[in-house]
């Protein structure tokens, strides 16, 4: 077990923001009689409208379908990818840009698929979601995605339908900012992923043996405890020192339950860490990649000493949070899920899935490797910076920045420019995260979203109204929620994101403003939690 440096900032705060002032509900969840605004409604062209434009379109095909991709060091899975690459190729448009995209269905088995824009606060009927801002794209069939990028900022995009998420079908999003106060010498966009499809099974597959659940195997069993079974309810972590770096868990013992012979293929067994407070994960990954590439063959960024870079790290995995740190360097925090922050410097990042970060770094002179350990899971993805001479490390390198600073993103402030007037809050409602891993039953308040009748249940706001939410997780696991169409403020100065770590037995509370009417999901980005029901319809009253 390596030590970790007492220096470290404490990520007690990580699923704490506001938690001290955690009131009563003064909203709660409507139900299916009340009158909800139309994706496709006057109220949502009406917001449209209201959008600064420059007149510029942008056009893209984008063609999902079957491909075999070369991961590098001779591993050629066959998945599903847009245009026969993963990641698929970036798209850069500038703010007011209007973005066309005619999505075509390739997919085989009459497989419907959607494409959701993350991050992105366009117009409702263009967010992506089946069945409730459009219906599936069918096999064979395309539709056509208009909307104005209208801020800055480093987003994704990916499918929303079933699992798909953990197939390779993810691109990067870029929107520059016309008016760009960061100074610095040139960009590398960074995607981290978390890899299955085509290796040991399908993201399908994955997903069938996690809801055959752990009952009968006892995910109390020894070295796979949760955090309750193993005296960490509510666990303080003000105390880093001997944490973790890994702990597991993906060793060929693991693949085999003693419990009846039931086979364990893909369940990830004993994957726990400080950082996320307990279990770190569900899933079992073969590889880990930055930039599409394993880490014994990764990708590589070449550059001149003394520049400064922005990274823009995206964490497009479906079941695993990443810790990333550049060795021989230190990282200044400049944006979180596209919006500025007080810059901060730390060692390293704790990037869970659908998270975004920019960072500015200095490079020396030489070959570092960037690492994105997969937490809790005793692995990593790899890629090098190379700005002068020198052997490459190992794919198994651990930098000692991963044992440095690592500052939770509610310690982070928004910057001047984009933190929330003060105001009265209008409405509050309470997200209870519930389920486990032996029934595989999560879900928001109870209820696992139903979408065969996405309107039932919807937590109900109206337009203008200053909204809180209060995330209680209730589980012993760590959840990244997503809201969509918005972007919330963790407490009364934190950062502006759309996706937050709750870590398990804390709460969470984050405002915004309700300026964008239709209906959105808030779920948990874990692709495997959300298709299991951890999901909810944010939904306008009409």
């Amino acid at each position: 077990m390596n030590s970790i440096n007492r220096r470290s900032v404490l990520l007690a705060g990580l699923g704490a923001a506001g938690a001290g002032a955690l009131a009563a509900c003064s909203g709660s969840s409507g139900s299916s009689s009340n009158a909800l605004v139309n994706p496709t409604g006057s109220a949502v062209a009406a917001t449209e409208k209201k959008r600064k434009v420059t007149g510029r379109q942008q056009k893209v095909t984008l063609t999902a379908a079957p491909a075999m991709i070369d991961l590098g060091g001779g591993v050629m899975p066959k998945t599903w990818a847009f245009d026969g690459r993963t990641p698929g190729k970036e798209i850069r448009l500038s703010v007011g840009d209007t973005l066309v995209a005619e999505l075509s269905n390739q997919l085989p088995n009459k497989t419907p698929t959607s494409i959701h824009w993350h991050g992105i606060a366009m117009r409702n009927d263009m967010d992506g979601v089946p069945p409730v801002t459009q219906s599936a794209v069918r096999a064979g069939s395309t539709f056509t995605y208009r909307f104005i990028t209208d801020h800055p900022g480093t987003f994704f995009f990916h499918p929303h339908v079933g699992v798909q998420l953990d197939r390779g079908l993810y691109a990067p999003l870029i929107v520059e900012d016309p008016k760009e106060t960061l100074v610095y010498d040139d960009e590398w966009v960074v995607l981290l992923d978390d890899w299955v499809d085509g290796v040991t099974g399908t993201p399908d597959e994955v997903f069938a043996e996690l809801r055959q659940g752990m009952g009968g195997m006892g995910h109390d069993m020894g070295e796979g405890s949760s955090p309750s079974s193993s005296g960490m309810e509510g666990h303080d972590m003000g105390n880093m020192a001997g944490m973790d770096m890994g702990g597991d868990s993906a060793s060929p013992s693991a693949s085999a339950s003693s419990s009846g012979g039931m086979s364990m293929k893909f369940m990830l067994m004993g994957a726990e860490s400080e950082l996320l407070g307990g279990d770190a994960g569900d899933v079992k990954y073969p590889y880990h990649l930055i930039n599409g590439k394993v880490a014994t063959d990764p990708d590589v960024y070449t550059g001149k000493p003394g520049r400064k870079v922005r990274l823009r790290i995206i964490n497009a995995g479906g079941d695993t949070a990443y810790r990333v740190a550049l060795g021989g360097h230190k990282l200044t925090i400049t944006h979180t899920d596209g919006f500025p922050v007080e810059h901060q410097e730390v060692d390293a990042l704790l990037v869970g899935m659908g998270e975004r970060y920019d960072v500015l770094v200095t490079l020396g002179d030489g070959v570092f490797p960037l690492v994105a350990l997969a937490e809790g899971k005793n692995t990593n993805g790899l890629a090098l910076v190379r700005t002068g001479s020198g052997s490459a490390p190992k794919a198994t390198v651990r930098p000692k920045e991963l044992s440095g600073m690592i500052m939770a993103a509610s310690q982070l402030r928004a910057a001047d420019a984009v933190r929330l007037e003060s105001a009265k809050t209008d409405v509050t409602h309470q997200i209870k995260l519930t389920g486990g891993m032996e029934k595989y039953n999560w879900a928001i308040n109870g209820v696992p979203f139903d979408m065969k009748d996405p309107d039932a249940n919807p937590i109900l706001i109206e337009e203008g109204q200053r909204v809180r939410l209060d995330f209680v997780n209730e589980t012993d696991m760590w959840h990244p929620l997503h809201l969509h169409g918005h972007t919330y403020q963790l407490g009364e100065s934190g950062p502006c994101k759309d996706t937050s770590i709750v870590l398990p037995k804390k709460q969470l509370s984050v405002f915004f403003d309700a300026d964008n009417p239709g209906q959105w999901m808030l779920h948990c980005h874990n692709a495997y939690h959300g298709e299991a029901g951890m999901m909810a319809n944010v939904a306008y009253k009409a």
